[in-house]
């Protein structure tokens, strides 16, 4: 055996006789990011002759970068529900009318007392109310629209346009809307001794306007007034105009029991008489007493060929010289 046989063969006694022991490892892993040690077994060859030795692997964090947390993506909030839009809110204005400068200047009134001027527009208005509320022939203006007009200026048209409107405020059971259609000499307000304010024709110029926006209500809790707002050169246009017609008609149905009168130009003095006729249930020609020709008379009549329901009303008479203003029943 040569020198070097020898040699290695006492090597390999050495190893046999040494006693198997455990050999500790370090295994490189990827460590949680909390970096706890873990424990793991596993088994190694020392050599092709050896006995198995169990071998203790113990586990270090590896210097490698940890992952990069992943970006959740942000979920924004839903948008709380938008809550439903809130009613338009009516803008309707209130005005007080002087009760007693009207009975001062012999206009009709609730507590003006029994006197014959009231008698006389109750006598006006029963035929009127009751045509108002008739059964409706389909295609003809609506009964409820009432328009009181002259052939002429100062006939006194507007003082009865307001006393009518008066004496149907005092029945218990309708409404009235007074509308000042006399858009180029316009004279309810003033004659009621209120400001001018906008009206009709606003609405009919701007269609962002409601009527509540411009009507007013008064004192007297069944009497609206429509003023007739401002002057403009395209009023008979706008009264001929389909705006019109959708709001007469949204007007004469909105209340089942509301009459609305319309204070109209004179007749032979301007278009917008006629035009506004076409879109009326009952006209009421004004006639001043000894004053209105008969010629005037029979041209205005005759502008209003076609419209159904014409009435007249004999202004201003003095029929009944030295009578008493007021009187009463006596029963005994």
């Amino acid at each position: 055996m040569s020198i070097i046989e020898k040699a290695a063969s006492r090597i390999d006694h050495k190893r046999e006789a040494a006693p198997a022991s455990p050999v500790e490892i370090s295994v490189p892993i990827a460590a949680p990011v909390a970096h706890t040690p873990i424990i793991v077994a596993a088994a190694a060859a020392a050599a092709s002759h050896a006995a198995p030795a169990p071998v203790v692997a113990r586990a270090v964090p590896a210097a490698v970068p940890v992952p990069a947390p992943v970006e959740m993506p942000v979920i924004a909030p839903a948008p709380a529900a938008e809550p439903a839009a809130a009613p338009r809110k009516q803008s309707t204005r209130k005005v007080e009318l002087d009760l007693n400068r009207m009975r001062e200047m012999g206009m009709v009134t609730a507590a003006g007392g029994r006197t014959l001027l009231v008698e006389d527009f109750r006598i006006i208005k029963r035929p009127l109310i009751k045509r108002a509320f008739a059964e409706h022939t389909p295609g003809t203006p609506p009964g409820n629209l009432i328009m009181i007009t002259s052939s002429l200026p100062g006939e006194g048209k507007t003082y009865c346009a307001i006393n009518l409107a008066m004496s149907i405020a005092m029945e218990l059971d309708h409404t009235v809307l007074l509308i000042d259609a006399d858009v180029a000499r316009p004279s309810v307000l003033r004659t009621l001794g209120l400001p001018a304010q906008r009206g009709l024709m606003d609405i009919l110029l701007d269609d962002k306007l409601e009527l509540a926006d411009v009507m007013l209500r008064t004192n007297v809790d069944t009497l609206s007034i429509l003023p007739a707002g401002t002057s403009t050169p395209r009023a008979t246009e706008l009264l001929a105009s389909q705006t019109m017609s959708t709001f007469v008609y949204e007007i004469a149905n909105r209340y089942p029991d509301r009459i609305v009168i319309f204070d109209s130009p004179p007749l032979l003095l301007t278009s917008e008489a006629h035009v506004l006729a076409t879109h009326m249930g009952q006209i009421v020609l004004v006639v001043e007493s000894e004053t209105t020709t008969q010629h005037a008379v029979k041209e205005s009549l005759r502008q209003l060929e076609g419209c159904t329901n014409v009435n007249l009303i004999y202004n201003k008479t003095r029929e009944f010289p030295g009578i008493e203003e007021t009187y009463d029943y006596h029963y005994g």
